[in-house]
């Protein structure tokens, strides 16, 4: 989590700062749907590869955004999920879906 000395003064900013590459997001909204195994996550993103979604998912829980669960197992399975502050961004990421669609669209139509 971001200190408050490392805070923008913009909140978009902030957000921007937190969510704010295109791996996050779609991250992000993948894990809005359910939790996710590493594997399977990386699967379902094209182009991401294992390194860039290791160091995002470590980024994402570094600032409360997802949680990770290990259970003890074998072999032990990683589950990934949004954390209540992650899932307030269901709006956002969800007004960011409809506006995309929006815009493909309009652009079909010209």
């Amino acid at each position: 989590m971001l200190t408050k000395d490392e805070l923008p003064a913009c909140p978009v900013a902030t957000t921007l700062r937190l969510i704010g590459n295109k791996w996050k997001i779609l991250i992000i909204q993948r894990l809005l749907d359910r939790p996710y195994r590493f594997n399977e996550l990386c699967r379902s993103i094209d182009g991401l590869s294992e390194k860039v979604l290791t160091d995002n998912l470590k980024q994402l829980e570094a600032d409360e955004i997802i949680t990770r669960t290990v259970y003890p197992e074998v072999p032990v399975r990683v589950e990934y999920a949004l954390s209540e502050i992650g899932e307030s961004m269901r709006p956002i990421i969800m007004s960011m879906q409809d506006w995309g669609l929006d815009y493909q669209d309009a652009v079909r139509k010209s």
